[in-house]
């Protein structure tokens, strides 16, 4: 059975924390992880870009010059696209709904599947807890220094979940309180390239991105009634 460091605040490995072996063996279809991943930066998209057309900018009808006896190309008028101000050809224009729908199943399979492989390349790490007494960023930044861990980091925790009514009679779980990881949040803001989130709230873009995953063992006990 596999296991992960446990750190303390100050850096230094308490113990070990055994993993369930469905989480660390976790296989998915390649081409299935693609579509989730790409699913995911797709809908993160506005498809608020907009440009105006010769008809909608606020130029002048009028002929730039006559039709004849210049010696220049005949002109219609000064909002075609191109002169400087005027209309955009083809340009991006606002779109109805782009929503990709994500499959459940497919979902915690893939960030199951990506999880596994960050715990198998000794990418996943154990906090003890996020919990302190004022926000220090020297207190975050001296346990990664001290625990070797370095590069783009996620830090998930634990939190509290409620079900409520969602659209057409269906259930959703939304989050009711995290109170307990303002002060290590707040620790983390002047920290470059570190992000924190709930467990039950990480994607596998998330997790993808990540060179390093840092968890306390309550929120790894909730991926693991999540995933597994």
């Amino acid at each position: 059975m596999a296991t992960l460091k446990k750190y303390n605040i100050q850096g230094k490995q308490v113990g070990e924390v055994k993993l369930n072996d469905d989480l660390v063996n976790a296989e998915a279809n390649g081409q299935m992880v693609k579509d989730y991943i790409i699913a995911i930066r797709e809908n993160a998209r506005q498809w608020s870009a907009n440009t105006k057309g010769r008809s909608e900018v606020n130029h002048s009808t009028k002929k730039p010059h006559p039709q004849k006896g210049g010696g220049r190309s005949r002109q219609g008028m000064l909002s075609a696209p191109q002169y400087k101000g005027g209309g955009r050809v083809f340009g991006p224009k606002p779109k109805f709904d782009q929503h990709v729908r994500i499959n459940k199943k497919e979902k915690r399979s893939a960030i199951r599947f990506l999880l596994g492989e960050k715990i198998r390349n000794n990418k996943v790490h154990i906090l003890e807890t996020t919990q302190m007494g004022e926000p220090k960023t020297k207190v975050v930044a001296n346990f990664l220094k001290n625990a070797g861990i370095k590069g783009r980091l996620l830090f998930l925790g634990e939190g509290r979940f409620a079900e409520v009514p969602g659209p057409e009679e269906k259930k959703a779980t939304v989050s009711i309180g995290c109170e307990e990881h303002d002060n290590f949040v707040r620790s983390l803001r002047n920290l470059p390239k570190t992000e924190f989130s709930l467990a039950k709230n990480i994607s596998g873009y998330d997790v993808l991105i990540a060179h390093e995953i840092v968890m306390t063992e309550e929120a790894l006990n909730e991926i693991n009634a999540w995933l597994c």
